[in-house]
């Protein structure tokens, strides 16, 4: 059985500061449920990874990744004549880091309903589905509905990251439809402090809602009580993938049946580990780590 089951577009990421002035750039591959998926891996969970990576270099580069790190990846489809979708991100001192899209029409953004095996999801303990991914097109989006529809026919628990990236959408209203939609058909909610107001509806005592305040900590409400923890101590190198790890650990220690203090724990834990990275995921703790 799969322990979480994720679907999402892998892509590439090149680092760099101010592009226009840079000789050097760091290249990666990275996604928020990419990097879910190798964590879950690293820390000893069952993850498969669904998703459409192009027939280039850049695709090959994420397969082996999600390969070596032991995701188990017969969902992933190569799509021949397409590419591979890719991030800029840009590191500029005294602003906030800046991320320039390059995924219209990418592999990754024809994920289609038609890829969702049913059958699979059914199987799985988790569902495990952002709002990113919902954002990449109509194609895309009923991909991530089928596979919800899936998991609440199976009674399997459906975890949503809201992952807001405003230039994905057409309009706030109607990323707000979809959003609330996603978080109000979920058990588990992960989401940002300025992503509140997006999904109100879905904010109701009876739904467990994890809020990451990034380098202030995070806060869970379960079972009508809420639990924090403090931000990071570490030397921050880059925060792009802290997130996304965060989720993971708190993934994991719920799968361990650990209390949701200790999810929290170890969503910080894995946080901490990210930040600390240049990487959004190769500085990530496997289960020895955590002893």
């Amino acid at each position: 059985m799969t322990d979480v089951y994720t679907l999402g577009e892998p892509l590439g990421v090149v680092s760099s500061g101010r592009v226009r002035h840079e000789s050097e750039a760091r290249l990666d591959v990275c996604g928020p449920e990419f990097t879910l998926a190798v964590a879950l891996a690293r820390l000893g969970h069952r993850s498969a990874y669904l998703g459409k990576v192009g027939d280039d270099e850049l695709g090959a580069r994420a397969l082996t990744v999600l390969k070596g790190e032991g995701v188990d990846v017969r969902d992933m489809r190569v799509s021949e004549g397409l590419r591979t979708g890719l991030i800029l991100r840009e590191t500029r001192i005294g602003r906030e880091p800046r991320a320039t899209q390059y995924r219209a029409g990418s592999a990754g953004s024809r994920l289609a309903p038609g890829n969702v095996p049913i059958d699979r999801i059914a199987a799985a303990k988790m569902l495990h589905v952002t709002g990113l991914t919902a954002g990449l097109g109509r194609d895309a989006r009923e991909a991530v509905r089928v596979a919800v529809n899936a998991a609440r026919n199976a009674e399997v628990m459906i975890s949503f990251a809201v992952e807001y990236v405003p230039e994905l959408w057409a309009s706030v209203r109607e990323a707000e439809e979809v959003l609330g939609e996603l978080a109000c058909r979920s058990h588990l909610l992960f989401l940002r402090q300025d992503e509140l107001d997006l999904v109100k509806p879905a904010l109701t005592p009876e739904r467990e809602v994890v809020v990451d305040r990034g380098a202030k900590g995070a806060s869970v409400r379960a079972d009508r009580m809420r639990y924090d923890v403090p931000g990071w101590q570490v030397p921050v190198v880059d925060t792009s993938g802290a997130g996304e790890a965060f989720t993971a650990g708190y993934i994991s220690a719920a799968l361990d049946g650990l209390i949701p203090q200790e999810r929290l724990h170890r969503g910080a834990l894995l946080s901490a580990a990210a930040v600390t990275s240049a990487s959004d995921w190769q500085g990530l703790p496997t289960r020895s780590d955590l002893t």
